[in-house]
């Protein structure tokens, strides 16, 4: 994640932490794409944040669609010097996404994500895919794995 996105993450994650949602940052989708933020909250919905820094990686995103069918909630991720206009368009979908405006200390929610929620077969699959990836990143801190080991 570049460093502009990372102080980004980092905001959310704290504001998501204050409100009962955990997350990890570059979680692999199956369907072959990376979610910058993806988490639980404390009801189980799965939530899925995606960072844009610039207005080209924002405006050159045509992919972002591919990550609904993987969350109850998806929000925009944007620091404070990115317009929040940009996503106002339809094309990014103002009624089911959110919009959160982060810097590396805090981020306020600005336009709160549409729940859909996720076929219960889903979010089960999506839920345990997230905890499993959650713990060999854990196990991985404890005891770090060979180098020519896959976790």
């Amino acid at each position: 994640m570049p460093q502009g996105a990372c102080s980004v993450a980092r905001g959310i994650a704290r504001l998501f932490r204050r409100n009962q949602i955990w997350v990890a940052s570059e979680v692999a989708l199956p369907n072959g794409r990376r979610a910058d933020l993806m988490g639980l909250d404390s009801r189980g919905a799965i939530v899925i944040v995606e960072i844009k820094v610039s207005r080209a990686d924002l405006l050159g995103d045509g992919k972002w669609p591919e990550y609904l069918d993987y969350c109850d909630r998806f929000y925009w991720g944007l620091p404070p010097a990115l317009d929040p206009a940009l996503v106002s368009g339809e094309a990014f979908m103002p009624d089911v996404t959110g919009l959160i405006i982060a810097d590396a200390y805090d981020a306020e929610i600005i336009r709160p994500a549409a729940t859909r929620p996720l076929p219960p077969a889903r979010r089960k699959s999506e839920t345990a895919r997230l905890a499993a990836m959650a713990l060999r990143r854990l196990n991985a801190m404890i005891d770090p794995p060979p180098p020519d080991e896959v976790y």
